[in-house]
């Protein structure tokens, strides 16, 4: 069930299946009136504030969301994150060879849709998910004009929610 094919299932197309696996998972949530459909809110942290930057950018359904060591441009992951070289492999090859793959799967790519509020959380000493991941994605939608909040946290690692100070988690 998650073997070797589940986990390529995302290999050079980082958004997808998930989005439509996510979506899926939310319509299902709505259809047993779980939630309510007008209230919904997203958030993630590392893949999953990478897939948070990819929804508020795909979709209109959710009324606020929160991305947390967020992945916003894969261009400039591969030249800063500790796992960038990992990017190469992912999207067959470095940005300057494959950049239509990078451009693609990158949310930054589509900020202009973005609509719904949102809140970026991000540790300043994050080598995974580089801090300015998420100046990326706070920069465009302040010059949009959209609703937008920045919270930094200097001194923390990528692993904030887990191993950050208590008084920070």
């Amino acid at each position: 069930r998650y073997g070797e094919k589940f986990a390529k299932a995302i290999e050079g197309k980082w958004a997808e299946p998930a989005m439509g696996d996510l979506m899926a998972a939310v319509d299902y949530a709505v259809s047993l009136g779980y939630i309510d459909s007008k209230r919904l809110g997203v958030t993630g942290g590392s893949y999953g504030g990478y897939m948070t930057n990819w929804m508020v950018t795909h979709t209109d359904r959710f009324k606020a969301a929160v991305t947390q060591r967020c992945v916003s441009d894969l261009s400039s992951m591969f030249g800063n994150s500790d796992v960038g070289w990992d990017m190469s492999w992912e999207f067959g090859g470095a940005p300057w060879e494959n950049r239509e793959m990078y451009l693609k799967w990158s949310p930054m790519t589509y900020i202009d849709k973005c609509i719904t509020p949102l809140l970026i959380i991000h540790s300043e000493f994050d080598l995974r998910c580089n801090i300015e991941q998420g100046d990326q994605m706070f920069m465009a939608l302040k010059y949009l004009k959209r609703d937008v909040e920045y919270v930094r946290f200097p001194e923390e690692p990528h692993g904030l929610s887990r191993h950050g100070r208590p008084d920070r988690r």
